[in-house]
């Protein structure tokens, strides 16, 4: 009989991931994390069940253009497939948005919420996509006057019925580029009854299929740049699904998120309503953006979690000479430095999510408002990135199986990569930290927490991690106070540097005070193990060995390890 590799098996993230468990309970108060944890379980297991087979059954059957109809009317249909019209069923009944704003469990409920979207991620063909378009524009909506307009369109964004649900498409990108929004050539005029029509072309629209959407347009007449933009609310088609002054030309031809239907496509005469004045759009856009940033946090990080899960269990499977890849040294040291990236990223992610509750809820102290404005950009940037690398080293750590596609390996690079591209790319947000931190003066703020954090972890090693961790803060923060001073090319030369030092020195810190609960309620020395990795990642040069193998394997394959003894 020839001998064939066992496949990796998906696990329930939500009782597999230790890190997330932890983080939890740690966390949400014991009557929140007992009433939120039966909606993680089921959400773990649709992901490892149901829609993860339909992931895999509708693999190659990608979104389609229809532009005309049988008799030749311009109809401009697209088409997806049967497994999105599941996750947008999914979606709406388990409240991946509606969660947010029902504030059930009042500045926990973003927790909670997006506890659910890093479980439902990476078994939904990037259906998170028009989900966090969605959530940003209720957050936006939310923070208007109620009008009929505002208050239906809001009802039904954030609707658990799945009949009633809708998502928003958010279309900013034009032929000008994506990241410097006020060059938008997109105009806004007046008809003879005062109705605004939007003509112009917008390059990139995600999830074109969505029923309405927000857009920048300049207002006949307003200045140049992002002040003179407003923002815009558009229905995509009718009542009667007639398109709304709409061509779409074509969907785009992408390397990743094929699923996604993204689309090229021409306002000619677009019906629109502008949502907060005709002019400061870009201003205006900033509560969505925060929301879709940290939307994407949260699935670079889920799909880091996706790609070493899988690779945990193949280790545990897969013989190569003579015993199992889960026996082999130098392949638990790549899983622990995986292990180690992935939970400090998923700490500064979930971290985000509890102050963006706070704020939406007037709970946050003026400290933690401060801190947020510099950690949306940070967090996001360095989850988008690492999720790459990790990607990347997912694949292979399944030799050829890893570059296969129908093994659903080569999906994990492919929409990995537009993580560090959406919402802001990586020098995009590296300067907007810079000017985040001065704007807000949020320097003293993330110093004084992680300081705080320093004096209350007493374990010794960690408490000197926490100490590193608040060192490296300072540095980065004192390095852009002198620099802003002296050199602007100086300044901007090193902003990425910068943003990944700031991101590390949090996650570091954030992840030794974590590391020091696990110790004293769970007996947990594991997370120790991830915080002093990652404080050797933090660093140039080689990485400091370790001959203790358990302490390796614990981290590498996701085990407990039991807590060393005090002398």
């Amino acid at each position: 009989m020839p001998f064939f590799q066992e496949p990796p098996e998906l696990k329930n993230a939500f009782v597999e991931d230790r890190a997330l468990g932890s983080w939890l309970r740690r966390t949400l108060p014991g009557d929140v994390m007992n009433d939120v944890a039966p909606s993680l379980e089921e959400m773990g297991d649709l992901a490892r069940g149901s829609l993860h087979a339909l992931s895999r059954a509708h693999r190659l059957d990608e979104p389609r253009h229809v532009p005309y109809d049988a008799w030749g009317h311009r109809v401009d249909r697209v088409e997806v497939n049967a497994a999105w019209r599941e996750y947008a069923r999914v979606a709406a009944e388990k409240g991946l948005v509606a969660t947010a704003y029902e504030r059930r469990h009042g500045a926990f409920s973003r927790v909670h919420q997006f506890s659910l979207v890093y479980l439902f991620a990476p078994s939904s063909q990037t259906y998170t996509c028009p989900l966090a378009m969605t959530d940003g524009c209720a957050r936006t909506l939310e923070g208007l006057p109620s009008s009929a307009l505002r208050d239906e369109v809001f009802a039904r964004l954030t609707s658990r019925d799945p009949a009633r649900a809708w998502t928003s498409g958010q279309w900013m990108t034009e032929r000008t580029g994506g990241s410097d929004v006020g060059l938008s050539e997109t105009v806004a005029r007046r008809d003879e009854s005062g109705t605004f029509r939007l003509y112009g072309t917008k390059w990139f629209t995600s999830a074109v299929s969505s029923e309405v959407a927000l857009t920048l347009a300049r207002p006949e007449g307003n200045g140049p740049g992002g002040k003179g933009l407003a923002l815009f609310f558009v229905r995509v088609r009718d009542d009667d699904g007639r398109l709304n002054g709409i061509v779409v030309h074509r969907l785009k031809d992408k390397l990743g998120t094929r699923h996604l239907p993204t689309a090229e496509l021409t306002l000619d005469g677009a019906v629109a309503t502008p949502l907060a004045g005709l002019s400061d759009g870009v201003r205006q856009m900033a509560p969505m953006l925060n929301v879709t940033r940290t939307w994407n946090a949260v699935c670079s990080v889920a799909g880091m979690q996706r790609g070493l899960s899988l690779a945990r269990d193949y280790a545990r499977r897969r013989v190569a000479f003579g015993s199992l890849l889960a026996d082999k040294p130098l392949h638990l040291e790549t899983l622990a430095d995986l292990a180690a990236e992935h939970e400090g990223a998923l700490a500064l992610a979930l971290h985000e999510a509890l102050l963006l509750g706070k704020s939406e809820t007037g709970t946050a102290m003026p400290r933690e408002e401060a801190a947020l404005s510099v950690i949306q950009p940070i967090v996001k940037l360095f989850a988008g990135k690492t999720a790459v690398a990790s990607a990347s080293e997912v694949l292979e750590c399944f030799g050829g199986a890893g570059y296969v596609e129908d093994t659903g390996l080569p999906a994990l690079l492919r929409d990995a990569q537009v993580l560090s591209i959406w919402e802001g790319t990586t020098n995009v947000l590296s300067l907007e930290s810079l000017r985040a931190l001065a704007r807000e003066e949020a320097g003293g703020p993330l110093l004084e927490m992680a300081e705080e954090r320093a004096r209350s972890t007493v374990h010794p090693e960690l408490h000197a991690l926490a100490k590193s961790a608040a060192d490296r803060l300072r540095r980065a923060v004192e390095w852009a106070r002198t620099t802003s001073g002296e050199s602007r090319p100086a300044l901007e030369s090193g902003a990425r540097r910068f943003a990944f030092a700031l991101a590390r020195a949090l996650g570091l810190s954030l992840l030794a005070e974590h590391a020091a609960w696990c110790l004293e309620h769970d007996g947990d020395a594991r997370p120790m193990e991830a915080a002093r990795r990652f404080a050797e990642r933090s660093v140039e040069g080689l990485s400091v060995a370790t001959d203790d193998f358990a302490r390796v394997r614990a981290l590498a394959l996701g085990e407990a390890l039991p807590s060393p003894r005090r002398r």
